[in-house]
C-alpha cells in the first residue's frame, strides 16, 4: 500500500494542486551527492535568476536595486548577495513584496511566538521545493510518504469543508494528526490509545508534545516501542538533549531533528550520521553579527535566510531571528551539501544578566528541570530587573526548592534581580501549540556578542 500512495495517490495529489514537488524532489535526490563547485555554480545561477525577476517584477526590490545601485545582471559570486539590507518583519508588513506578474498566490502568515506575526504569499512553485525537500529529508530515514504517519501538531482539527478534504487527503495518504493543543492526562490516554491503533511508522511533532507523551506512557506503564515506528521527526520547537532521549526510548526509535519555518523555508535537516544539511539548491544561508555583516564557519550569530524559489513573493536576506553556527566540515554520510553546526535557538531563547552577559536560556533551564516535583515549568524575563518562573508540581515538590530557584538564578543573572517564582495549575502553549520554555523580553546586546554553547538544534516547521 505504501508504494501505491508514493508512486501513485501521493503524485496524483500534486499534479491535481498544479506542484511539480515530484519531479523536484527527483532532481533534490540526485543533487544532493554534486560537488561543491557544482552547488556553488547551480545557486549562483539561481540567486542571479531570482534576483533579476525581483528588480523587474517586485516593486520594494525594482525600488530598492534603483536606490542603491544594484545590478544582479553583474553578480559572480555568491558573496555579492551581501551587497543588499537584511529583509525584516517590519520591512514586509510596510512595503509591496507581491510579484506584479505573480500566478496564483496562497496566503499563509507565522504563529507569531517570537510576538511578531506575519502575513505573507507563496507561489505553487515556492510550495513544491519545500514538500521537496521535506520529502528527500524523510527518504534519508528509509520512510517515506504513504507510510503510515501520526503527526502530533498545533492544529484543531475543524469540519469546514477544508478541513474535510484535509482529513480525506490525510486518510488517503496514511497520516493522522493528533491536535498538540492540550495535553491533559485525559488527552495523552487517548493519543497512546491512537497511536497503538494506528501502528505508526514515523511520528512527526513537536519535541515537547511528544515527550509528554513519552513521559505518560512511562509513567502509566504502557509500551510504545513495540509498534515499528522507524523515527520520530520533531520540529519547530528548540529540541533539547534529555527530550530526544526520552522520545527515542519511548518509541524505541532514532530522532530526526529539522530546522526552518512557514515563512523561511525548509532549511536543514539532520540525517542518520548526524549532520544538519541545509537545503542548499534552494536555500543560501548566511550567519551574520548585530551589524549584518557576514561571519565565518565556526562563529555564532543571526541566521539570515534567501530561498531561490521565492520569487513571487521574495525573501532575500530574511532575518529569522534564530542563532546559529555555520559548520566547514564534510558529513560522514558523503552528501556534498552544507550543514549547520548549531542552532542555538531564537534571540528570546537567550537571557541577559544585569552586568549585560548573554547566555542561553539553559543555563536557567538547568536549575529548574532536575529538582523534584517540577512536572512543567516557563521562565519569563520580563526585563533585567525581573524574572519569573512558572511551576507546574506535583507532591515530590519540596517548597525549599523555591529558595534554590531563586539562588541559581540570582547566581546567573546578578543578586540585585527580583526572582519571582510561582506554583500553578498549568502553563498553556502558545497559540500555535507550541511550547517554549524560556522567554526573554530584555533588550539584548549585539548578537556577535553571544558565545557558543553545546550543540542543540532547534527544529523547524513546515506541515
Amino acid at each position: 500500500m505504501s508504494r501505491q500512495v508514493a508512486t501513485i495517490l501521493f503524485p496524483l495529489h500534486e499534479r491535481l494542486k498544479g506542484h511539480d514537488s515530484v519531479a523536484r524532489m527527483g532532481a533534490l535526490e540526485g543533487s544532493q551527492w554534486w560537488s561543491a563547485g557544482s552547488l556553488q555554480n547551480h545557486r549562483l545561477a539561481g540567486l542571479k535568476s531570482l534576483l533579476e525577476y525581483a528588480g523587474c517584477h517586485v516593486p520594494y526590490y525594482r525600488s530598492l536595486f534603483r536606490e542603491i545601485g544594484f545590478d544582479p545582471r553583474a553578480m559572480n559570486q555568491l558573496s555579492d548577495l551581501q551587497r543588499l539590507p537584511l529583509l525584516s518583519k517590519a520591512i514586509i508588513r510596510a512595503n509591496d513584496l507581491k510579484s506584479e506578474v505573480a500566478g496564483p498566490l496562497k496566503r499563509y502568515n507565522t504563529g507569531g511566538s517570537s510576538g511578531e506575526p506575519l502575513i505573507f504569499f507563496m507561489g505553487r512553485s515556492r510550495i513544491s521545493h519545500d514538500v521537496a525537500a521535506k520529502r528527500r529529508a524523510t527518504r534519508w530515514w528509509g520512510v517515506d510518504i504513504g507510510d503510515p504517519e501520526i503527526v502530533v501538531w498545533g492544529s484543531p482539527i475543524e469540519l469546514g469543508a477544508q478541513d474535510r478534504l484535509r482529513l480525506i487527503r490525510d486518510k488517503l495518504l496514511r497520516s493522522k494528526l493528533l491536535p498538540a493543543f492540550e495535553m491533559s492526562p485525559a488527552r495523552l490516554a487517548g493519543f497512546i490509545r491512537e497511536i497503538r491503533a494506528f501502528r505508526p511508522r514515523m511520528i512527526f511533532g513537536y519535541p515537547s508534545a511528544l515527550a509528554h507523551i513519552a513521559e505518560y506512557a512511562k509513567a502509566s506503564g504502557q509500551r510504545l516501542d513495540d509498534l515499528g515506528v522507524q523515527v520520530a521527526f520533531v520540529t519547530s520547537e528548540m529540541l533539547y538533549g534529555e527530550q530526544r532521549a526520552q522520545i527515542s526510548a519511548a518509541f524505541g526509535c532514532s530522532v530526526a531533528n529539522g530546522y526552518g519555518g512557514r515563512d523561511a523555508g525548509f532549511i536543514a535537516h539532520e540525517c542518520p550520521s548526524g549532520g544538519m544539511h541545509i537545503s542548499a539548491e534552494d536555500i543560501i544561508v548566511e550567519i551574520v553579527d548585530a551589524e549584518g555583516h557576514a561571519l565565518s564557519a565556526g562563529e555564532p550569530g543571526e541566521i539570515v535566510v534567501t530561498h531561490l524559489a521565492t520569487a513571487d513573493f521574495p525573501f532575500i536576506r530574511y532575518r529569522t531571528g534564530d542563532i546559529g553556527i555555520l559548520d566547514d566540515a564534510q558529513c560522514q554520510c558523503g552528501r556534498g551539501l552544507p550543514m549547520l553546526k548549531e542552532i542555538q535557538g531564537r534571540t528570546s531563547d537567550f537571557v541577559v544578566a544585569a552586568d549585560g552577559t548573554v547566555m542561553h536560556g539553559l543555563a536557567l533551564v538547568y536549575i529548574v528541570r532536575d529538582l523534584a516535583g517540577v512536572k512543567q515549568f516557563k521562565i519569563i524575563q520580563e526585563s533585567l530587573e525581573l524574572t519569573r518562573v512558572q511551576l507546574v508540581t506535583d507532591a515530590a515538590f519540596d517548597t525549599a526548592s523555591l529558595i534554590l530557584i531563586e539562588q541559581g538564578f540570582k547566581a546567573r543573572l546578578g543578586s540585585e534581580v527580583r526572582i519571582v517564582a510561582e506554583q500553578v495549575a498549568r502553563i498553556a502553549p502558545e497559540k500555535s501549540g507550541k511550547f517554549r520554555y524560556v522567554v526573554s523580553h530584555a533588550v539584548m546586546p549585539g548578537i556577535g556578542t553571544i558565545p557558543a554553547s553545546p550543540r542543540q538544534p532547534q527544529t523547524c516547521e513546515t506541515r
